[in-house]
């Protein structure tokens, strides 16, 4: 069954944004990951939780959190905290 990976965002440093986005982007390819959608993001009901929302699917749980936990992605976070002040969040059908 598809998993997907849910990103609400919030900017915070667009130099850092860009070097966060040249490996976090090209890893979740590598580990099987498709962008679904990657934009501005609008709260209908409850509180915002970001200006921004990404949603990443995967084969299954497995491969997301294979490519969460990877070694590649884990060493990108603390750019990804100066960057963004975000939360992931993953769900499956």
């Amino acid at each position: 069954m598809s998993a997907y990976v849910v990103v609400h965002v919030n900017p915070l440093d667009a130099e850092k944004a860009a070097e966060y986005s040249a490996v976090a982007g090209p890893s979740v390819v590598k580990h099987g990951g498709e962008f679904v959608l990657k934009g501005p993001a609008e709260s209908l009901h409850g509180e915002e939780l970001g200006k921004m929302m990404v949603i990443v699917k995967f084969a299954d749980k497995e491969a997301a959190k294979k490519w969460y936990f990877s070694e590649e992605y884990q060493a990108i976070i603390p750019v990804r905290e100066q960057a963004f002040k975000a939360s992931f969040i993953l769900g499956s059908e």
